[in-house]
């Protein structure tokens, strides 16, 4: 190529971008393209629209403002949109199909951090560490865990991943040095995948009666969106936990404190619905809940790992390769 890219970064807030791309980063980008000096974290003002006018290459973070018609049209030059988050879709307005724009996620990337953290919640789940501290802080004094911790332990324990996403097919590979038996519920998940990944597979019905430990990791869609409810929760054995690093829409919010009231079920949920939730929820007292605030993705260092991927990606497209993590462009993108 002789001319070389032009690249500008969108993200709010543009101190993102410190943490996603650190020196070493920035120098491969400025190795294989000029990057603007300025971060935008709007595009509407005028000194935003000078610097899309002379945009090949767009990389976008959390926070990103949208790319309406009005956006892409200041945008001349704009060949490729590098999204440094899991999609990337959602901020493209209609004129982004007609110009054929190459569009890139990082969702793999992210996986890694929820899948390890799914993985130790579902170890300390079946280890019954929830119950165990609330035991032992009321009681302040040696427990009898072979008492009072009967249904504790990893050794053969079933457990149930919702939705064999890449996230949660990274947590099947996590956990197999591990005496579990993991038994996956997905509808699009073959006999042959389930096979080659060494899992069960199960209707969601049996899944939640049968596992002591779930986690949800399937992708928010609009058939999945309350596949949780009263009956699933209430199907789940005495003691079980539940744990949700995915969307919160997936599980009905209502059934889930319901259940959760009764003290007969645990839940480690690192997303809510809605996010956050308001002060006065229910959530936030119930003793058998650990609520974090949707820190299993790609946080602190973590960040590095989604600019790597997409740093990768522009050295590809520099030198005319093929995307790794390409992602269709919406089908009916909003106005």
């Amino acid at each position: 190529m002789t001319d070389r890219l032009r690249v500008s970064m969108t993200m709010r807030p543009a101190s993102l971008a410190d943490h996603l791309f650190d020196v070493t980063l920035r120098h491969r980008v400025r190795a294989v393209a000029d990057l603007h000096h300025v971060v935008l974290d709007e595009l509407d003002s005028a000194a935003a629209r000078d610097a899309l006018a002379t945009t090949d290459v767009l990389v976008a973070g959390w926070g990103a403002p949208r790319l309406t018609d009005e956006v892409l049209q200041a945008a001349p030059r704009l060949r490729a949109v590098l999204a440094a988050t899991g999609s990337a879709g959602h901020m493209l307005g209609r004129a982004a199909r007609g110009r054929g724009l190459l569009l890139t996620n990082a969702r793999r990337a992210n996986s890694r951090p929820v899948a390890e953290f799914a993985t130790a919640a579902i170890l300390l789940a079946g280890k019954r560490a929830l119950p165990a501290a609330r035991l032992y802080d009321r009681r302040r004094d040696l427990i009898d865990r072979e008492a009072e911790l009967t249904t504790a332990g990893n050794n053969g324990a079933r457990v149930g991943i919702v939705g064999a996403s890449s996230t949660g097919r990274l947590t099947i590979d996590l956990l197999r040095p591990f005496d579990l038996k993991v038994v996956v519920h997905d509808p699009y998940l073959s006999d042959a995948e389930a096979r080659s990944l060494g899992v069960e597979v199960a209707g969601l019905d049996e899944l939640m009666r049968t596992c002591p430990v779930v986690s949800v990791q399937a992708p928010e869609l609009p058939e999945t969106r309350g596949m949780i409810g009263a009956a699933q929760l209430a199907a789940m054995p005495d003691g079980a936990t539940l744990i949700n690093t995915a969307r919160g829409s997936l599980v009905d919010s209502d059934a889930l404190v319901a259940e959760l009231r009764t003290g007969r079920i645990d839940a480690v949920l690192d997303v809510t619905d809605p996010e956050p939730l308001p002060p006065n929820h229910p959530l936030w007292d119930l003793p058998n809940v650990l609520l974090t605030p949707h820190v299993a993705g790609s946080i602190g260092n973590e960040l590095l790992r989604l600019g790597e991927r997409v740093v990768v990606e522009l050295e590809r497209l520099a030198a005319g390769l093929p995307p790794l993590d390409p992602e269709p462009l919406p089908a009916t993108p909003e106005a």
